[in-house]
């Protein structure tokens, strides 16, 4: 899903048994998570590399289809 002028992508993703809304700003090749509770929180915190090399790989930079 989209913003109004297209600028940021927003999804709710799920790793790992905690759910995570996803900000893709395109326009800068970034991104922010933000988790929906606590226990997310932790998670997050905890695993930041692998949540990071998760989001890259899976949802940031999708892959080519040749």
């Amino acid at each position: 899903m989209q913003n109004k002028k297209g600028s940021v992508i927003l999804k709710i993703i799920k790793i790992n048994k905690h759910k995570f809304n996803l900000e893709i700003y395109p326009k800068l090749v970034d991104w922010e998570i933000f988790p929906h509770n606590y226990d997310a929180a932790l998670y997050a915190f905890s695993n930041k590399d692998k949540l990071n090399k998760k989001i890259k790989t899976n949802y940031v930079y999708q892959k080519e289809i040749k």
